[in-house]
């Protein structure tokens, strides 16, 4: 078996992953600022992604960690060409992690306030960035050889292209679509009629943007077979439409996940045989071949992926099960010094 490749693809699955269930968790947060009326809409939208989210980012550090085992040398060139971009995306996740923990520590509603903003702002730094960052992988960067090694010679203003800004622009309104929509799933009442009514705009302005893109991406930097990911993704999107219309969300929730697996797919297929290729000169690029670890290395990881993937996976979706129920402002208490004297 060629392990390099099967790495390759899992990565992709992992990254699915991620931007599926992480991606309505900064959908949420984001849409804490455009919705929430008041704290306790706020408090609200919180808790529908509180006992998920941070089981959400394992999956993020289960691709990180993936990547440095199997890829090594495309962890390194990628971590030290996109420092900038990843670094704000890692601090964003730590304040976010921060907020959401101190923000009820303290019965002063500036001080909730404050957090709260944090919490939005740590949402939409990573929505726009994660597309900005994949899109670069698609297009190429600069790497070239020095000192015997693939590196990345670039700097940060390189990774700001058009088709890399329009990218940002993709992920910000997917995200924002699939938050809606699950928020719109997960609560009653009002705030759940407004998400419903949010998700039936953005998820149009998800579709015109991300066609754009994936035509953009397909014609300029892909394969012909990638034209079923494209296929995919747009009927996807077509479908987000339509069932938000007619508010039936649970389709559109299940149709926007779809939409993240074509995109993905397009991305990964796009920058296959390379995982970083050289906008320089496609001698330069870091492919599967010669940027994977050994054998053995990859052989380890398989058997250890086998053993613990299904156990992680049945332990979050037993977690998706438990709170699965709709919640409105009545299930929300009143804040009480009594209540932070008990935290």
């Amino acid at each position: 078996m060629d392990l390099a490749l099967i790495w390759f693809v899992l990565i992709a699955v992992l990254w699915t992953g991620y931007l599926v269930l992480e991606g309505f968790d900064f959908g949420v947060g984001m849409l804490m600022g455009l919705l929430a009326k008041n704290n306790k809409e706020r408090r609200l939208a919180l808790n529908t992604i509180g006992p998920v989210w941070d089981g959400n980012e394992v999956w993020l550090l289960t691709a990180g960690g993936a990547t440095f085992a199997a890829f090594p040398e495309w962890y390194a060139t990628l971590f030290s060409g996109f420092y900038l971009p990843l670094l704000l995306i890692l601090l964003s996740l730590i304040v976010r992690a921060v907020a959401i923990e101190y923000r009820g520590k303290i019965n002063d509603e500036k001080w909730r306030q404050r957090w709260d903003w944090a919490i939005i702002g740590s949402a939409w730094v990573p929505s726009i960035l994660w597309g900005v960052a994949f899109a670069n992988l698609v297009r190429g960067v600069p790497i070239a050889e020095s000192n015997g090694h693939l590196e990345y010679v670039g700097n940060f203003f390189d990774l700001l292209s058009p088709f890399a800004l329009l990218g940002g622009l993709v992920t910000l309104s997917l995200f924002l679509s699939h938050g809606a929509i699950f928020l719109a799933l997960k609560t009653s009442g009002d705030f759940s009629k407004r998400a419903g009514d949010f998700a039936k705009k953005i998820s149009v302005a998800a579709l015109a943007l991300a066609a754009v893109w994936a035509i953009w991406t397909q014609l300029a930097y892909s394969v012909a077979w990638t034209w079923a990911a494209v296929l995919v993704a747009a009927l996807g999107l077509i479908a987000v439409v339509w069932f938000a219309r007619v508010e039936s969300f649970g389709k559109a929730f299940i149709a926007n996940a779809v939409v993240i697996v074509g995109a993905v797919v397009l991305i990964f297929g796009s920058m296959y045989p390379d995982v970083m290729p050289s906008s320089i000169d496609p001698a330069y690029s870091l492919t599967v071949d010669n940027a994977s670890s050994t054998d053995y290395t990859l052989t380890v990881m398989t058997w250890v992926a086998v053993i613990m993937t299904p156990i992680v996976l049945a332990y979050q979706a037993w977690s998706y099960w438990v709170f699965r129920r709709r919640i409105s402002t009545d299930h929300i208490p009143e804040h009480s010094e009594l209540t932070f004297l008990k935290k």
